[in-house]
């Protein structure tokens, strides 16, 4: 019978990890639950981890060359995410485990995420609600439609092409920017980023994070905007470069902005950015719904499910260098 390690700490399991998925795993082997709410480092989880054959874990801690290097046993390694930026898939290939991420189930989700933020920065309602709860009448703002308005989306994967067919839904008019996507949609014109910028009255983050879009989001970026331009993030934290992006804020380059991801830990907003008055931010939960949640613990469950089989599952990153599958296959 195998043995796998789940990472995720108790509040962690409650968000991300259900009762469904976790009773899944463990009729899969014998499941050793993590058991502090305290973050754990890659020599933690290499000592919480000792003697077993899988890892499932959430984007926290890093998996690294530490990890697979001190855990002779260990088959697979399972993020229950899409990220894997911070695993060291070479040191884990060098070593035979095999590395598995989720699929992107979190379309509906996040795309709703980033609707909610159009409305409320349309509308002015955090700074209603704050001023009521604060004993205080609120200022009377007129508000924007979203009919008629133009959105420009910077990536058009999963999650772009959901709010972009939302936004049409909506009577918008749809921008995409994205040199390798191929857009069917005759709805949804693709533009180049610089005119994406300039025409579109709210400019929305979707981009991979990777090495070609780091600070995509930079000074000349928010300068291309139009005044009354809202920018929102629900990518990542790297695509921006923050000070730019509070000074955008504070000449009135831009209108303002809402964000879901930063570069406080875990892809958090920032506090300096996330406490300005022109910033609606919210502390990563974009994915953070039911559905999406158990559709990636499920994603673990049906690869451990694989790997107990002897059978290379959906999602392996490395599967040439993952030799010691065969531990399950004999």
């Amino acid at each position: 019978m195998a043995t796998i390690y789940l990472a995720y700490s108790p509040q962690t399991r409650v968000n991300y990890y259900g009762e469904r998925a976790l009773a899944r795993l463990q009729a899969l082997g014998e499941v050793r639950l993590n058991q502090t709410e305290i973050p754990l480092t890659p020599a933690d989880l290499a000592r919480e981890a000792a003697g077993c054959d899988i890892i499932v874990a959430p984007r926290i801690p890093a998996a690294t060359a530490e990890l697979f290097d001190n855990l002779p046993q260990l088959v697979a390694y399972c993020r229950g995410a899409v990220d894997i930026r911070t695993v060291d898939v070479a040191a884990a290939g060098r070593n035979g485990v095999l590395v598995t991420h989720a699929t992107p189930g979190f379309a509906a989700s996040v795309a709703e995420w980033v609707l909610g933020a159009m409305f409320d920065l349309s509308r002015n309602i955090s700074d209603a609600v704050m001023a009521y709860r604060s004993g205080l009448v609120p200022e009377v703002r007129m508000g924007r439609e979203l009919r008629g308005a133009t959105l420009g989306v910077a990536g058009y994967g999963t999650i772009g092409q959901y709010l972009c067919r939302i936004a049409q839904a909506l009577g918008m008019k749809v921008l995409v920017a994205d040199p390798y996507a191929r857009i069917e949609d005759p709805a949804h014109v693709a533009v180049g980023f610089d005119a994406l910028l300039a025409q579109s009255d709210y400019v929305v983050c979707l981009a991979p994070a990777n090495a070609e879009t780091a600070h995509m989001f930079n000074a000349a970026a928010f300068a291309k905007m139009q005044a009354s331009a809202y920018f929102i993030n629900a990518s990542r934290g790297e695509l921006v470069d923050e000070a730019a992006l509070l000074q955008a804020l504070e000449q009135g380059v831009i209108a303002a902005c809402a964000v879901d991801v930063g570069m406080a830990p875990d892809q958090m907003p920032s506090p300096l950015l996330a406490r300005h008055p022109r910033v609606i931010a919210t502390p990563h939960i974009g994915g953070l719904t039911p559905q999406a949640a158990e559709h990636q613990a499920m994603d673990t469950v049906n690869q451990v499910a694989a790997i107990v089989a002897g059978r290379m599952p959906q999602g392996a990153v490395n599967a040439a260098q993952a030799t010691r599958l065969a531990r399950f296959s004999a």
